[in-house]
């Protein structure tokens, strides 16, 4: 089975969680692997400017493979010596929001259905997030006697806000995408069968845009979440320098002039 579906549209890339019999569990090792190497292939594509991750079935993912998650189970999260987990966790899940720290292209997750636990963490990793009108949200590790082990505790907050996040994270609630919307979590709620049309519509008004001024836009974003001001506009100092140079700034002041003209 392919684990990782991958589709072009003009300066898009769609990748899709393949694996609908499981709802798309994203703990296991192969899964871990497949989904990683897809977006570094992607993300080092010089044509390629937004991706967008969806998912077959009715499922964004159900998160970790409960299956899996047992002790000494191949392929799974937990070591026999409790000691040695955390290197487990490192090696695998754990792989998965370090690379879309790393990640260059923007990233829309277009949520087609339920999103729980390390599957919500997975739409929070994203940088954009629209849904089906059929998805649904759960941070809900605690339902399990677990933490969000992937980063969902540091994601969360810094989407939704400090005190939504621990009502979600300490209660385990399911919210539907209509809630997600009104708290931020996600930005529109469409119909089903519009979802990849809407995603794909939004990446195309992003790829419209320059790439170079894209990327570092979505990096300074990123940085500001944790910099404070004096450090923040030091980088957009640094970084607006080197953007005044691109051929994409010279053409756009060349038209905008001449069409004032």
């Amino acid at each position: 089975m392919t684990l990782i579906l991958k589709q072009l549209h003009d300066h898009v890339a769609v990748l899709t969680l393949n694996d609908p019999e499981r709802h798309n569990p994203i703990s296991d090792g192969p899964m871990v692997d497949a989904l990683c190497e897809a977006l570094e292939a992607v993300d080092n594509d010089d044509d390629i400017r937004v991706i967008v991750l969806t998912a077959a079935g009715k499922s964004f993912s159900s998160g970790g493979n409960l299956k899996t998650m047992q002790v000494g189970a191949t392929g799974g999260l937990i070591a026999k010596q409790p000691a040695q987990t955390p290197s487990k966790y490192r090696r695998g899940i754990q792989r998965i929001p370090l690379l879309f720290q790393r990640l260059q292209k923007p990233v829309i997750a277009a949520v087609n259905g339920a999103a729980i636990g390390a599957g919500c963490d997975l739409a929070c990793m994203c940088d954009l997030r629209i849904a089906s009108e059929k998805a649904r949200f759960a941070e809900s590790f605690v339902k399990l006697g677990l933490i969000p082990g992937d980063g969902g505790a540091w994601l969360l907050q810094r989407i939704i806000g400090y005190s939504k996040a621990a009502e979600l994270s300490l209660s385990g609630d399911m919210i539907d995408a209509n809630t997600a919307r009104d708290i931020g979590l996600v930005s529109s709620v469409v119909p089903h069968e519009e979802l990849m049309s809407s995603a794909l519509a939004l990446a195309a008004r992003i790829a419209a845009n320059s790439p170079i001024a894209v990327q570092q836009t979505k990096r300074l974003l990123q940085q500001a979440r944790d910099n404070n001001l004096a450090d923040h506009l030091e980088n957009a100092g640094a970084v607006q320098a080197l953007m005044h140079t691109t051929v994409e700034h010279t053409n756009a002041v060349e038209k905008f002039l001449n069409k004032n003209k």
